[in-house]
């Protein structure tokens, strides 16, 4: 590692310097390390060939013989899939009639498929991918798309990871948002409260120890709770296995800028 270290710091001090900046002024983020985001943009995007390879002195070739393939696409996935009868590669639930050459990937539903050939289809708890084959690419365009409409899935995923645990968004209308929270083990939220909803909390696992106001009780499965608009309010683990709770929220505003965070044991920001 140190020749290589010393290899860069020679033919790509630029790298060396955008890297060392972005370490210094990273954080931690819930059990990893995030790097400085606007010092690792910073950072020229040359690979390690062009970097190192095809100046030093004390590169080598070695020959290897294998098969390569580094499944950069769907489309390569499709390739190197375990195929059926049909040349279809299947994951999950999904159903199929008259459809052939294609990649069918089913995380979270069941995907029906009928008369399809040589597509490309994804579906996972955020979106749903269809696409021919040979145009899975244009998906960067899709991308572009979503971010310059500043949609949320450009940056967020249903699934949210919070240094407690995490929250997944079941339902959403105008007026109401359903979320599964779990809270792992001697964890707990921040103590906080809302000016524009109230919460409805129901037990489906495990052990809750709820802080509402002045008052602190125990929740345990089938059990819930109302938590008022404006009211202090705390959900908090002490058992030994994953608490999760069905979130009901209602109200004028469902959004998390509407928190106010009166204290956090993760060191995040009070207001």
């Amino acid at each position: 590692m140190s020749t290589v270290l010393e290899a860069l710091e020679k033919y790509a001090p630029e790298i060396v310097t955008a890297c060392i900046n972005a370490l210094a002024h990273g954080k931690d983020d819930l059990d990893f390390f995030r790097l400085d985001k606007n010092a690792f943009k910073a950072c020229p995007s040359d690979s390690i060939d062009y970097a190192i390879m095809e100046k030093t002195r004390h590169g080598a070739m070695i020959l290897f013989d294998a098969d390569w393939d580094d499944l950069g696409s769907w489309e390569a996935l499709w390739q190197v899939g375990q195929k059926d009868d049909r040349e279809n590669v299947i994951h999950g639930d999904v159903l199929v009639h008259d459809v052939k050459n294609s990649l069918l990937y089913a995380a979270d539903h069941m995907i029906a498929a009928v008369g399809l050939e040589n597509h490309i289809v994804v579906e996972t708890a955020d979106a749903v991918l269809i696409s021919p084959r040979n145009r899975v690419q244009d998906i960067k365009k899709l991308v572009n798309r979503l971010e310059a409409d500043n949609r949320p899935e450009a940056h967020t995923h249903r699934k949210v990871y919070r240094p407690w645990g995490t929250y997944e968004t079941i339902d959403k209308s105008q007026r109401f948002l359903v979320k599964r929270i779990t809270v792992k083990p001697g964890s707990k939220l921040s103590l906080q409260k809302y000016f524009h909803r109230a919460e409805h909390w129901v037990v489906v696992r495990g052990t809750a120890l709820v802080t509402r106001g002045e008052e602190q009780f125990i929740l345990r499965e089938d059990e819930s709770t109302y938590i008022p608009l404006g009211v202090p309010h705390r959900l908090e683990n002490s058992g030994q296995i994953p608490l999760e709770i069905i979130e009901v929220q209602s109200g004028s505003y469902l959004d998390e800028r509407d928190i106010v965070r009166m204290e956090d044991m993760y060191g995040r920001q009070i207001n």
